[in-house]
């Protein structure tokens, strides 16, 4: 509680200035999204941005519509609500689960589940069984939270945020981006199913995985859609590890990271370039656009959780989760709040390339 004081106490200055126009980029990585909840709950509470443009992938794809229609119907107070209500449903799907940390994992590794019976069980039958065998009924908790939060046709008529949500189409390999006009329960779905958990979801006749495996998040729709320039991404998944990954779970852990970063690391390289151009004295007659690059991570904690953390939906560790997120958050708008609008205050070359 004190530390959410101390930040209250930053918020005057920073309303102070102008309100500066942003968009956000939210990443996936299952019960880590817990981080960009807190991330956003303080940037809400700050209330210095106008939000022009949200894509989100995964679980970020969640934040994102859940972020974008809070906004949409009551503004950033609704925004702080809702978000709080979709991750307590978040938790509250999983009271009866087997998917629970055990007792060694609580004192060896908060967080985890490496010693959890439950996980172990669902891991080795997730190698055998596809979930069309697993789950034949295609059930998803997920679904009814979604639902309960977020009205779709208050998105599809919503002018004031521009909503993008990523999926990866099973058959053609591309990447759909769904905007307001056509964002369903399904899309949002669709951006976040694993393929090894949830059969794949069917919308407009096609069939879509996780987007993460194409943008994790992309952020070309933002730099094409949105005519503010700064993007602010909420990073889940770690670039950097320390460890060299030697047993079978954080061997898959690590290659699903790559996977999923590899596409953001694309676009940055690429943003970079441009950059360059443009500083360079080339603008293809106006036509380039600099595009300013913040990011906000904890990249050191979420890494140290593992792979089985991702699928832990017990509040308490939801609440470190969020706690954190609002640490860096709040930290974000005391270093670099003042560089919005006027510079990147993440070094790509460094952070990315």
């Amino acid at each position: 509680m004190a530390k959410q004081t101390a930040s209250k106490e930053k918020t005057p200055k920073q309303k102070a200035s102008n309100r500066k126009p942003i968009n956000l980029a939210l990443q996936g990585g299952g019960s880590h999204g817990a981080f960009a909840w807190g991330v956003l709950d303080r940037l809400l509470e700050a209330d210095c941005f106008d939000i022009e443009g949200i894509v989100g992938t995964s679980a970020g794809a969640m934040n994102a519509a859940v972020l974008a229609h809070g906004l949409a119907v009551g503004g950033p107070a609704t925004a702080r609500a809702e978000l709080r209500r979709f991750w307590e449903g978040v938790s509250e799907t999983t009271r009866y689960s087997m998917l629970k940390p055990s007792w060694l994992d609580r004192m060896i590794k908060p967080g985890s589940m490496e010693f959890s019976p439950g996980y172990q069980m669902m891991d080795a039958l997730t190698r055998m069984l596809s979930p069309y065998q697993l789950n034949p009924s295609n059930i998803n908790p997920l679904r009814d939270v979604l639902a309960s939060v977020v009205k779709c046709e208050d998105l599809r008529g919503c002018t004031s945020v521009k909503l993008h949500i990523c999926a990866t189409n099973v058959m053609s390999g591309k990447i759909r981006v769904f905007q307001n006009q056509d964002v369903s329960i399904d899309a949002v779905l669709a951006s976040a199913c694993l393929p090894f958990l949830f059969q794949a979801v069917e919308v407009d006749g096609e069939h879509y995985w996780d987007g993460g495996y194409m943008g994790n998040p992309p952020i070309y729709p933002l730099i094409y859609d949105c005519a503010a320039r700064d993007v602010l991404i909420v990073q889940i998944n770690p670039i950097r590890i320390e460890e060299l990954p030697t047993t079978a779970h954080a061997i898959l852990d690590r290659i699903n990271t790559l996977s999923f970063n590899s596409s953001l690391m694309r676009e940055m390289r690429a943003i970079h370039f441009v950059t360059k151009l443009i500083d360079n004295g080339f603008n293809d007659e106006g036509r380039l656009k600099r595009m300013l690059i913040h990011t906000i991570d904890a990249e050191e904690q979420l890494r140290g959780f593992g792979a089985s953390s991702k699928l832990n939906a017990e509040m308490e560790f939801l609440e470190r989760l969020y706690t954190l997120g609002r640490e860096r958050a709040d930290a974000f708008l005391t270093d670099h709040f003042d560089k919005v609008g006027v510079e990147s205050s993440t070094d790509i070359t460094e952070k990315f390339l």
